[in-house]
């Protein structure tokens, strides 16, 4: 192990210094800053940090290690022999691994080998692609690997000839498959489902392979809904989080505990739902990140074992900011990643007692030390139906409360993703402001953070209250003084998209100017294109051909925006994935098609190369200069 001492971290290769406001150079080259894990001695944290370069067009990746007190990091080229490496099991025998295996022929000369040169693709079931990928007939197994000094010697697919995928796609990782403590059990995740009956469903289940028996169990047989994130307690209890309903991707989130006879919900009472989980290092506890009001926060509940005590869960942090990740526990303290609209990632201690936060990393401390910051603040608006909701505005650099100010709404994607103190390299509410803009991001219906009912009650309802709860708050807002009531606009992705497109029908002449990113245009034809059925299924009730299926009618008449495009007279800048098999292609295209044939303001800004998201360095560049070019001549 070599290792390179710096000065709290990385040096940030940026020309930031004379800068006064945040711009899409500098926010592209700040570095991206990921907790590894805890060292084994429990002394130190291990760390990775990410960083473009526009110069060069190049990203670099290193890793360093920080005294969990804070103090001097140091770069470090080999982690694996200060993490423990999960991978291994615990008597050093075997290893497991994931790969892609060949179980299905799928292309033309798979099954016809006399046209080698063909690239056709032959389905005769769904799920014939998923997020930005066709199916290729691939699926990730797991390999029990039979180790040698070290050395693998011996490989077996305990998924063998299986058409599943362990880690789950598109977004499973490491948590997908796991040693039982004793290494004679390898746990791993799973839908156990092909065609139709996987696009229809979000049944995954917890499978034990035995190693000596080489049987395979369900361990969470007659759980329904999406079953993941298996773990260990040191006492060798394990955990998982459940959702309860087929079909339904956003249902509340519960921590499960299986001690082998029983199954406790130990969340079971509480009115939230669950990101993310560890045991504590004694194993009497579990702490985990859940949004709250506007923020995402660290929990904790503890384990009753077989006692009939009432798990009570405790928030352990408070304030305008985001957990976004829990590295591990050090003693008294939880390592954790913290963001806020201000500010990107950096490794923070919580003490668990007291909740009081310390910064460790300051990986991009240079960059905002020489930049304006926002300011941020929490509003509560009254909605159409008597409700308090929260809005986050946020104002520009240097704010003046005299001036008037061009203002924007954003409408948050999802539907049922939180609004919270995130910080994206796209949607940027720091760079936003920084181009004079005041921002308004309601916690519309449909929001995790504010109770089971508030987040369940924009299922079937996309169209309904969740777009008065938008025009209630930017209504609100444009009372103020300082905001410009002729210069208001509407952007969104998503679901945020489909809000920009719904909008633009029904606005009333409130909006200058709208921007949609990878919006549902057309309900029926989402409905025909998209790949996972389960969400269109649970969110429009159905599919548009049922005439008796009263929800699934509404909502592919009443709220699609598609029947409301008579009405749109305002500017509107369209950009598509073309790789985005969520929402596909045709929802822009037709949406830029449709505002282009009625002589309406409009540009398409399409990506051949991106999915639902932009990925590429220098296409967010582009799409960060075409964002705040068409504002400008617009707004």
């Amino acid at each position: 192990m070599k290792l390179f001492t710096t000065l709290l971290g990385p040096l940030l290769i940026l020309s930031a210094s004379a800068q006064q406001t945040m711009t899409p150079e500098t926010l592209i080259q700040l570095g991206k800053v990921s907790g590894k894990g805890i060292t084994k001695d429990g002394k130190s944290i291990v760390y990775s940090v990410r960083q473009y370069n526009l110069k060069d067009n190049k990203t670099t990746a290193k890793n360093y290690i920080l005294p969990v007190t804070g103090g001097i990091a140091a770069e470090v080229n080999n982690t694996e022999d200060i993490l423990v490496n999960n991978r291994i099991s615990s008597d050093g025998k075997y290893s497991i691994s994931s790969c892609e295996v060949k179980v299905k022929n799928v292309y033309g000369k798979d099954i016809y080998p006399q046209f080698n040169q063909s690239d056709v693709l032959i389905y005769d079931d769904l799920n014939y692609r998923h997020w930005d990928t066709w199916e290729d007939g691939l699926f990730g197994h797991v390999f029990l690997n039979t180790l040698k000094d070290k050395k693998v010697v011996d490989s077996v697919d305990i998924m063998a000839n299986e058409p599943y995928d362990c880690p789950q796609k598109p977004f499973g990782g490491d948590e997908d498959f796991i040693w039982s403590p004793n290494g004679k059990q390898i746990l791993y995740v799973t839908k156990k489902k092909f065609g139709k009956e996987y696009a229809l469903s979000t049944n995954t289940d917890i499978y034990s392979y035995d190693i000596e028996t080489r049987k395979t169990t369900n361990l969470t047989v007659g759980m329904m809904g999406y079953d993941i994130k298996p773990a260990y307690s040191s006492k060798g209890i394990l955990a998982f989080l459940s959702m309860k309903t087929d079909g339904y991707e956003s249902d509340k989130n519960d921590i499960i505990i299986d001690d082998g006879a029983t199954k406790i919900n130990l969340t079971k009472d509480w009115d939230g739902t669950v990101d993310d989980f560890k045991w504590s290092a004694d194993g009497s506890q579990l702490f985990f990140t859940a949004p709250t009001d506007g923020t995402v926060q660290l929990f904790v509940v503890d384990y009753p074992g077989n006692t009939k005590k009432l798990s009570v869960v405790k928030q352990i942090t408070k304030g305008d900011f985001d957990i976004r990740s829990i590295v591990g526990q050090a003693g008294n303290t939880m390592i954790v990643e913290r963001t806020d609209m201000n500010h990107a990632a950096e490794i923070y201690s919580v003490d668990l007692i007291s909740g009081t936060m310390k910064q460790l990393t300051h990986v991009n401390d240079t960059v905002y030390s020489t930049i304006g910051l926002s300011k941020i603040e929490k509003r509560y608006v009254t909605t159409t139906d008597g409700k308090q909701m929260l809005t986050w505005v946020i104002y520009p650099p240097g704010f003046d409360a005299n001036k008037k100010y061009p203002t924007l709404l954003y409408c948050q994607g999802g539907p049922q993703s939180p609004l919270t103190q995130f910080y994206s390299f796209r949607w940027n509410f720091q760079l936003m402001s920084a181009n004079g803009y005041i921002v308004v991001a309601p916690n519309r219906r449909g929001m995790p953070g504010f109770g089971v009912k508030w987040n369940e009650q924009i299922s079937k309802d996309f169209g309904g209250q969740a777009m008065q709860d938008y025009l209630s708050a930017i209504d609100a807002l444009s009372k103020e003084p300082y905001i410009d009531k002729t210069r208001l606009g509407c952007v969104g992705a998503s679901y945020g998209g489909y809000s920009v497109y719904y909008l633009a029908g029904i606005h009333e002449k409130r909006f200058k100017t709208f921007i949609a990113h990878d919006g549902i245009f057309d309900w029926r034809s989402m409905y025909g294109t998209t790949e996972e059925v389960f969400f269109v299924n649970q969110d429009l009730g159905g599919p548009y051909w049922e005439k008796e299926n009263a929800a699934a009618q509404k909502s592919c008449n009443e709220f699609n925006p598609v029947n409301y495009v008579k009405k749109w007279n305002t500017p509107i800048l369209v950009i598509q994935g073309g790789k985005d098999y969520r929402v596909p292609i045709e929802q822009g295209l037709s949406a830029f098609q449709a505002a282009q044939l009625q002589g309406i303001k409009s540009k398409l800004l399409y990506f051949p190369e991106e999915n639902h998201w932009v990925l590429q360095n220098q296409n967010g560049l582009v799409w960060q200069y075409e964002f705040y070019k068409w504002l400008k001549e617009t707004l």
